[in-house]
């Protein structure tokens, strides 16, 4: 193995925003008149069928797991960028809260419409999936914390109920093919797969 370059060099900087490269997740929860939300997400983490979610507690989804502790976790491909895009100036909550406000969003509770996507129902939970994503994981809520050293986002535990993919990527049965599955990447508010930049998100 040849030594690798590195630059040395370095610069103490205070970015606005930390997303240095997660997967995007589409996460519809439910609505108390029984419609679905979908919330645009870029920080989660997996540890074996348990994935941590971070909310932010102004939006809708943090409002509707508290409520009903259902969700489905859908990840786009890369070829869904628009669609989630297109979601990202809208909250489903009203009155839009003011720190929302201040930052363009607004008030659109039809998330399907906007953003093109088409709901199939769930197995177990209520929330409806969305088919254009690949993997699509039902899960329950166990827990939704506000840690004390910040109030303006939560830490979601959810457990995966049901595992759904698209035919095309499985392989033996219950596996995921990496060579045919790319995830939406989040980096520093601009889209990425696994290879060249894709778009800006209209915060950027």
């Amino acid at each position: 193995m040849e030594k690798v370059f590195v630059e040395t060099e370095t610069k103490k900087i205070q970015p606005k925003i930390l997303y240095y490269g997660t997967p995007v997740i589409l996460l519809t929860t439910l609505n108390e008149d029984g419609t679905v939300n979908i919330s645009p997400l870029s920080s989660s983490w997996a540890l074996g069928n348990y994935i941590i979610l971070g909310l932010g507690v102004g939006g809708k989804a943090f409002e509707n797991v508290k409520r009903h502790p259902e969700c489905v976790i859908n990840i786009p491909g890369p070829n869904l960028w628009k669609n989630v895009e297109s979601l990202a100036p809208y909250t489903g909550k009203y009155p839009v809260p003011e720190e929302k406000r201040i930052h363009g969003f607004t008030y659109n509770p039809e998330k399907y419409e906007t953003s093109k996507l088409t709901a199939v129902e769930s197995e177990t939970v209520q929330p409806t999936r969305i088919l254009e994503c690949p993997i699509q994981i039902e899960a329950k809520v166990n827990a939704v914390r506000v840690p004390d050293y910040s109030e303006d986002f939560s830490i979601v535990e959810t457990e995966a109920i049901h595992v759904h993919a698209h035919e095309n990527m499985i392989i033996e049965e219950n596996h995921i093919n990496p060579d045919k599955w790319s995830p939406l990447i989040y980096n520093f508010r601009h889209y990425y797969g696994l290879g060249e930049k894709l778009g800006v998100t209209f915060r950027a």
